[in-house]
């Protein structure tokens, strides 16, 4: 009886395991867009309220606004997310406090 042997080379795979929610943060805040702001309001606007944010990136975000329908603009704790919305519906935005 002759028995042939092959060596066979296996990838090294990883195994992933999440037990989170997938998420590092409680909610985000959405602004969408409507046709009763400029960009240059909706940059201003969050540049005042967001905590961090730059001109540079509310103007990208503006542009996601205005191009894609919808932008998240902040991301973090419930209580700190909700005074966000709050205060950018305040000032006119639409959107929404995702929990």
């Amino acid at each position: 009886m002759n028995i042939l042997s092959k060596t066979i080379d296996v990838p090294h795979t990883h195994t992933i395991i999440d037990l989170g929610t997938g998420r590092d943060f409680e909610a985000e805040v959405i602004v969408f867009n409507c046709e009763c702001h400029t960009d240059q309001e909706v940059i201003s606007l969050c540049c005042q309220i967001v905590p961090g944010m730059t001109p540079h990136q509310a103007f990208e975000l503006a542009w996601q606004i205005d191009h894609q329908g919808s932008a998240i603009v902040f991301q973090g704790q419930i209580k700190q997310a909700d005074v966000i919305g709050n205060k950018l519906a305040a000032g006119g935005l639409r959107i929404e406090v995702r929990h």
